[in-house]
């Protein structure tokens, strides 16, 4: 049986100053939560090198948080079914914290990959209950601005998030970076314990109500196979962005601001996808669809130099960015009453996504050549298109 938030008068009376500082709150520890699955993007070969291990096989570091997430975005909210959400939340981010230290001081990649293993359930966990915490934070009016604000999080440690931990990681070693995420999400913990109010649990839902909002749902299954098609394409291209840089001659010590630049162009196309989703989303789905293909298929036809690639990974960063929330928002549309039922299944789907992104990305770069990962999800995120036109034939049929 697993737990949902819903919008009972919790944040009836309450301060509207503190909830949304509760907001804020628990949107930063969802973006040091996703900073943290995330984080060995830019990290892969001083990980690899310092530890002994291949480029593709440190891709595991991305690839086992996310298959974790996958599984337990419904499992813990039914391991914890009745526990109050401020302490779930703040045991989940606490772990993360932890897990992120050990990471900084492993001796070896076992270590490492236990401590993503961790890493997994605190990402997965945390992001399918609060994924619908802010109705129980602010008053009805400010619902969808805070909502908005708590996916916020993951918006921008994808876009934002992994450039910096790179950088820095690029100056100080990559241990630092570890450690700094670690301590961030320390500094969660101590936000959300002082910042949020007691959220006690309360309608429940049955792992049943899953399977019934996918297979009775046209526009969710849609909006699941899409998720899975772009999330798999990009991440098995961008997990492995620094080596094809590196094998394209352009600097070691570049990487890092070429990474910030795909971060800066992704907040940009947050805010673009934002002011067009409300009227324009299938639109926008499909824009995605061609705008990562071709800056994917950019990267592997020229000859880059630092300037070409940043050029590049605007483009790319511009397409990626719009992706969660324009996919939340096609979710939330196809199933407004059982939202939370639906928001479990994407969340699972995005972080399988991820984990299946790099593992094939690892066999791909290992096995064939680095840049065969780029034409590869080119191909998944052009597949896009097609499951959006039979979701209009699709509705434009029911509608008939």
């Amino acid at each position: 049986m697993t737990t949902v938030d819903t919008p009972v008068s919790a944040a009836t009376g309450r301060s509207p100053v503190k909830g949304w500082l509760a907001v804020l709150a628990v949107s930063l520890g969802i973006f040091s939560l996703m900073t943290s699955e995330l984080l060995p993007v830019g990290l892969l070969t001083p990980v690899g090198s310092a530890l002994d291990v291949s480029e593709g096989t440190a891709g595991l570091m991305v690839t086992v948080p996310g298959l974790v997430a996958a599984v337990t975005a419904p499992l813990v909210t039914v391991a914890t079914g009745h526990i109050d959400r401020r302490i779930v939340l703040a045991l989940l981010i606490g772990l993360m914290g932890a897990a992120n230290l050990a990471s900084a001081f492993a001796t070896s990649f076992a270590v490492i990959l236990v401590a993503r293993f961790l890493i997994g359930i605190s990402v997965g966990g945390f992001w399918s209950i609060a994924g619908g915490i802010a109705m129980r934070l602010v008053p009805e009016k400010h619902v969808p601005r805070a909502t908005a604000v708590v996916f916020g999080g993951v918006e921008t440690a994808s876009v934002l998030g992994v450039p910096t931990g790179t950088f820095l990681g690029d100056f100080s070693g990559w241990r630092t970076a570890f450690a700094a995420v670690g301590i961030l999400g320390l500094m969660s913990l101590a936000f959300l314990l002082v910042l949020m109010p007691n959220v006690p649990a309360q309608k429940t839902i049955t792992f049943a109500d899953l399977p019934k909002v996918f297979q009775g749902n046209a526009g969710v299954r849609a909006g699941i196979a899409i998720t899975f098609l772009v999330i798999t394409g990009h991440f098995l291209a961008y997990t492995f962005v620094r080596p094809i840089l590196q094998d394209d001659g352009v600097d070691d010590n570049m990487i890092g601001v070429l990474l910030l630049t795909f971060g800066v162009a992704g907040i940009c196309g947050n805010f673009i996808a934002g002011a067009l989703i409300a009227k324009r989303l299938r639109q926008t789905v499909v824009s995605i669809s061609v705008v990562l293909p071709a800056a994917m298929v950019l990267l592997a036809l020229v000859d880059n130099t630092a300037v070409t690639a940043g050029a590049i990974l605007i483009l790319w960063g511009l397409g990626y960015g719009a992706v969660p929330v324009t996919f939340q928002t096609w979710i939330l549309d196809a199933a407004p009453d059982t939202s939370e039922a639906a928001s479990s299944l994407y969340v699972s789907t995005f972080n399988l996504s991820i984990a299946l992104g790099a593992f094939a990305g690892g066999l791909a770069v290992d096995g064939i050549a680095t840049a065969s990962v780029l034409w590869t999800g080119a191909a998944l995120a052009l597949l896009t298109l097609l499951v959006v036109g039979v979701a209009r034939r699709t509705a434009a049929v029911s509608a008939g």
